[in-house]
C-alpha cells in the first residue's frame, strides 16, 4: 500500500513528526511504501476558494508546496493525518492541508482510506478532530482505519518517553 503521511505541526522536530516517524518506520518494516510530508519545513496557503482547479484537472492557481503534495495525493492509497491538537481540534495548518484538498474534489481521489495520529497535552480534547475524520470518510467514502492519541505531551520531546509509540507503531504493523 502506498501510504500518504501529512505531519501538521508547526514545530520542527516535535512531538507530532517524532509520531509519525515512527508511525512511517513501522509501516515501511510492514512492506508499504511510505511517504512523509511535513508542513512545518512547506508553504501551503490557505484556499481561495476560486475554483480555478474544477477547470484545470485539480492543479491549483496557487503556486506553493501543495501543488507537490497533490501529485502524492494522487499516488496514495491511504492518507494519514498526524498533528497536535490545539484548543481542541488539529492545527491550523493541518486544517489548512484539508482545505486545500479541494482542489481534487472535482475529479476525486485515488485514496481509500485515512487515519489520525493526534497527539496534546491533555486527555479528552480529541472529539472535533474526530468528527471532522468521521465527517470525511462519511462524504469521500474513504474507509476510516483509526485514530491514535496520545497525551501527557508537556514539552518537546515528551513522545520519546511515551507509550504512545507503541501504540503508533502497532497501528502502522496492523495495516
Amino acid at each position: 500500500m502506498n501510504i500518504l503521511v501529512i505531519t501538521g505541526s508547526p514545530r520542527k522536530n516535535g512531538n507530532t513528526e517524532i509520531m509519525a516517524s515512527a508511525f512511517a518506520n513501522a509501516a515501511k518494516e510492514a512492506g508499504h511504501v511510505v511517504t512523509v510530508k511535513k508542513l512545518s519545513t512547506l508553504k501551503v496557503e490557505p484556499c481561495l476558494a476560486c475554483t480555478y482547479c474544477f477547470s484545470h484537472d485539480g492543479v491549483c492557481i496557487q503556486n506553493d508546496d501543495m501543488n507537490s503534495i497533490l501529485t502524492d495525493l494522487d499516488q496514495a492509497d491511504m492518507l494519514v493525518l498526524a498533528s497536535p491538537v490545539y484548543w481542541f481540534d488539529v492545527s491550523a495548518q493541518t486544517k489548512c492541508f484539508i482545505d486545500r484538498m479541494y482542489a481534487s474534489a472535482k475529479k476525486g481521489f485515488h485514496i481509500k482510506s485515512i487515519a489520525m495520529l493526534l497527539n496534546s497535552v491533555s486527555d479528552g480534547v480529541y472529539d472535533a478532530a474526530k468528527a471532522q475524520l468521521n465527517s470525511i470518510c462519511s462524504y469521500l467514502k474513504w474507509e476510516n482505519k483509526g485514530v491514535i492519541t496520545v497525551s501527557g505531551m508537556n514539552e518537546k520531546g515528551s513522545m520519546l518517553k511515551s507509550e504512545g509509540l507503541d501504540k503508533v507503531r502497532s497501528f502502522a504493523n496492523s495495516l
